[in-house]
Order: C-alpha cells, then sequence, then structure tokens
C-alpha cells in the first residue's frame, strides 16, 4: 500500500512479515485482511502480496486470526501491594499474556508504592531504576501531586522526564486506600500543615495550566487525571451501612461508596476545570449509571475542558453478585447489575473514551484478613485483571454489538493520543510494530492459576470468554508465543510525548 520511507523504514525491506490477519485500523477504521511488514521495530509497509516481496524476512501465518494493536492499557497500579521491582516482571507478562503492549502506571508519594514522600525530583528516579529491564511491555507513568513542592515539580517532570499525565485522588481527603481514615498526614505522608483537599486540588489545576501556556509544546499531552468520589459522603454512608447491618460484602461496600458520591465528584472536579482553565481532564474508572450521567451532564456545561471519560473492564464483566467476595473489593466498587448494562451501554454509544484494567495486584495472603477472611471492610481494595483487558472487551463487546474497530479505539487508539504516546495505538506504517493476534474460534474458561500475575485469584474466575490472544509482538519482537511470554523483558520507557 506503500513505498514511501517513514521513521527510517522502507517498504522493501522487512525482517518478518504477519501475513493473513484480519487487520484492525482504528486511526482509519479500516477492517481487512492484509499482510503486515515489520522492519527495525516499526511497521514498514501494510497490504497484499507482502510475503512474495519479503525476501529473506521471517514469515508468520496469521489466517484466520485478528491482528489488533497492541493495547495501551492506561490505568494500572504496579508496584502498589507488592515491591515495584517484583511487580514490574510478573504484571508486565500478565500484560504481554493478554495483548497489552504499553501500561501506563499511576504513582504517588505516601504509603504503599516506595512508601516514601519528598519531592519527585529524588522519586521517581528510583521508580526508573527498579522497573529497567524488568518490564516485559513499554511503560510511562502518572504521577500524584501529593503535596505543594509537588506542583512546582510540574514543568521539570514534564519537559526532563517526560511525564505529562498527573492524578488527583479526590477521596483521600476522608479516606485511605481501603476504607475511612481520618489519619491524612502520615497514610499521605505529606508535609506537617498541608492538606490533601479541594484547594490543593485546584492549585494542582492552576500548576497544569500554567505549565501548559508555558510550554505549548506540550500543550496537548499535559493531561489530568481524577478518581472521582466524594469522601464525605463516603464516610457517612459507611457509618450508615454498617449501623443498619443490612448489607454484607460487596454489596454493602458498594452502598458505603454509593453512586452520588462519584456524580458529585464529577460536578466538583468539572467546576474547578472550568475556573482554573485546565482543559485536558479525563475521568477515570466511572462506575455507574450516576458517575457517566453527571460525567456527561459536565461537558455540556463546560465546553471549554476536553473531558475524556474512563470505565474499567472489571465494571464492565462483573457485579455485585458474580465477582465473589471479598475478592471483587475495588475503589470505586463494583456495581450492582443495573450499572454494568448502564455502563455497556454508554460504551455502545461512543461515549466512553477507553477500557482499561486499573490492574493493582494484591495477591491472595494480603487481599484479606487473617482473622476475618469475610469481612470486606478489612479487605484491601483492588485486584489485576491487565491479562484480561482485550479478551474480555472482545468478548461481552462483539456480542453487543461492538465492532473490531471500536475495539481497537477503546484499547489502544484512544489513550495512546490523549496521553502522547505518538507511535503507538494503531497498526499503520511507520508506528511501532505493536500487534496482538486474538484467534475468534477458541473459547476459554478464566482461570487464575493460568495467569502470569502473582496476584493468585481472579473475580472473573469460572467466566467463559470467546476468542484467546495467542501471538503479541512488541516493538517487532515477539513476546507471547502460543499463549506463553517468551524471551526477556524488552519493555522500554516511554517520554512522553514520544
Amino acid at each position: 500500500m506503500t513505498d514511501s520511507v517513514i521513521a527510517g523504514v522502507t517498504a522493501n525491506s522487512p525482517d518478518s512479515v504477519i501475513a493473513g490477519a484480519t487487520v484492525v485500523c482504528p486511526d482509519t477504521g479500516i477492517v481487512g485482511e492484509m499482510d503486515i511488514a515489520i522492519a527495525d521495530g516499526r511497521i514498514s509497509d501494510l497490504g497484499h502480496g507482502l510475503v512474495a516481496a519479503s525476501g529473506q524476512a521471517e514469515v508468520f501465518d496469521a489466517s484466520g486470526l485478528i491482528a489488533f494493536p497492541g493495547s495501551v492499557d492506561a490505568h494500572t497500579h504496579m508496584g502498589i501491594y507488592n515491591s515495584l521491582d517484583e511487580d514490574a516482571t510478573s504484571e508486565s507478562r500478565a500484560a504481554a499474556q493478554g495483548g497489552t503492549t504499553t501500561v501506563l502506571n499511576y504513582m504517588r508519594t505516601g504509603q504503599y508504592y516506595l512508601n516514601r514522600g519528598g519531592p519527585y525530583a529524588e522519586f521517581l528516579p528510583e521508580v526508573l531504576r527498579l522497573i529497567n529491564g524488568r518490564s516485559y511491555v513499554d511503560y510511562a507513568f502518572h504521577l500524584a501531586p501529593m503535596q505543594a513542592s509537588h506542583i512546582d515539580e510540574i514543568p521539570m517532570l514534564a519537559t526532563e522526564y517526560g511525564v505529562t499525565s498527573f492524578k488527583i485522588f479526590m477521596f483521600y481527603g476522608g479516606h485511605g486506600l481501603h476504607g475511612a481514615s481520618d489519619d491524612q498526614a502520615s497514610f499521605l505522608m505529606t508535609p506537617p500543615g498541608e492538606r490533601y483537599d479541594h484547594a490543593h486540588f485546584e492549585f494542582i489545576m492552576r500548576g497544569i495550566a500554567q505549565a501548559r501556556r508555558d510550554h505549548p509544546e506540550l500543550a496537548d499531552a499535559l493531561s489530568l487525571s481524577l478518581h472521582c468520589e466524594s469522601a464525605e459522603i463516603m464516610a457517612a454512608y459507611t457509618k450508615l451501612v454498617e449501623a443498619e447491618g443490612r448489607l454484607t460484602g460487596l454489596a454493602a461496600y458498594s452502598a458505603s461508596r454509593p453512586p452520588h458520591s462519584e456524580g458529585l465528584a464529577v460536578a466538583v472536579a468539572s467546576y474547578l476545570a472550568h475556573e482554573t482553565d485546565v482543559v485536558n481532564i479525563n475521568l477515570l474508572h466511572l462506575s455507574s449509571a450516576k458517575a457517566m450521567d453527571a460525567a456527561l451532564r459536565m461537558a455540556q456545561c463546560f465546553e471549554g475542558v476536553d473531558f475524556r471519560r474512563e470505565v474499567t473492564i472489571g465494571h464492565l464483566l462483573v457485579d455485585v453478585d458474580t465477582s465473589g467476595d471479598p475478592w471483587g473489593k475495588v475503589n470505586p466498587p463494583i456495581r450492582s447489575r443495573s450499572d454494568v448494562e448502564a455502563l455497556w451501554g454508554h460504551v455502545l454509544a461512543g461515549e466512553v473514551d477507553w477500557v482499561v484494567s486499573d490492574h493493582a495486584c494484591c495477591r491472595t495472603e494480603a487481599k484479606v484478613s487473617a482473622e476475618n477472611p469475610g469481612d470486606i471492610w478489612l479487605a484491601k481494595s483492588g485486584f489485576g485483571g491487565t491479562e484480561y483487558l482485550l479478551n474480555g472487551l472482545y468478548s461481552e463487546g462483539i456480542k453487543r454489538g461492538l465492532s473490531l474497530v471500536d475495539v481497537a479505539r477503546l484499547l489502544s487508539w484512544n489513550p495512546a493520543r490523549r496521553y502522547g504516546l505518538g507511535t503507538k495505538g494503531t497498526i499503520g506504517v511507520g508506528y511501532d510494530a505493536d500487534i496482538a493476534l486474538l484467534n475468534p474460534k477458541v473459547s476459554h474458561v478464566v482461570r487464575a492459576s493460568e495467569s502470569e500475575s502473582s496476584q493468585g485469584y481472579t473475580p472473573f474466575e469460572g467466566q467463559e470468554l470467546t476468542g484467546k490472544v495467542c501471538h503479541v509482538w512488541l516493538r517487532g519482537q515477539r513476546i507471547l508465543v502460543d499463549g506463553q511470554v517468551a524471551g526477556n523483558p524488552l519493555g522500554q520507557y516511554q517520554k512522553r510525548p514520544t
């Protein structure tokens, strides 16, 4: 289809050719049987009859398989419950197993992660050191400004380290990671006298807006993500649910963090974005009909803000009755079946911008209380799932009418564009040869024992998924062969915008 030279790659000198797959190109909307030529880690040509002109190139017969661009899992938490160097290996293998070739990992100072406070100028180099040479997929980081001095570091982080996306955890004002907490300072490890509250959130937004003005070349890539839940609502409802005692397990946890808590936080975040002119706002893991309703209303109210809406594969695949107590505990909570169906309605209507895993490996022995394993309030929040991201969205989405192009846009193209990953997100000439082959004729039952993750359980246990990821390439190197992770860790840090 092309004989041009892009990024130093010529169409007539491939190293390898993936032949005969049904290729999904989310940027153009093209889906068709084609050959993919790869040279120097990039896609050098895309079209028909490339095998005949491939010379000494290695040829892989992908007939009957669907070629998706490698998923860009834009929301992961590697290193939150286990050491980062351990997670970097095991959880990136799980990512590769599921067709994810790039992960964007949320990090912050405070308890969990590296269990330290202080400046990011000291924190981030240690993060990069711990993950270097251990990840099987490419990676980047979002960072959360937890204290006032972190706001001053935003320009440095963007220009020197290529960190262009930042985060606010709105519920940390009165909640810890697992439930109600008044001990904000020691949990967040912030300096004496500082508060993690709406005023701090405003100042973060003003800092990002100023960085966009000072560095116009980065303006499109700089964005702010928000975990939208209201601490005051959650604290009050937790007391109500516990005192009433009618609900247990995940249903109780969902009721203690009610959907209107999400909606209220979305409204507050949206007005602050409007007030501060921060522009690029990502509303993370919207879990309920009320949260999505608030997000869509705010987009109409504040047309000057470029909102993006995120949903997790967990909130699309399981509900409070099917995810297993307490294994499905996560923030925001797994919701009712009616909320699951509402989210799918928004996905099919094109009102969700990307789907992620929110992968946070919490091993079996750490997830539950040893003394009271059934106590939902003592269980830790979060679970892994990056290995089921592509397969889960394909399996459930296709049966509901989601197109192959939409799957690729939700998992690859849209997050890559938003987060400054210019060489990722599609199968096209000049892009990184990040490719996941899925066999649509194979069905399988999810078993945690078959996952590369060190977690040991999954809320998706026993679900039958249509299709299965069987082969994956990262920048032209095959990292998954017949469903098995292969080779050495080749993942590279993505300094954005790439």
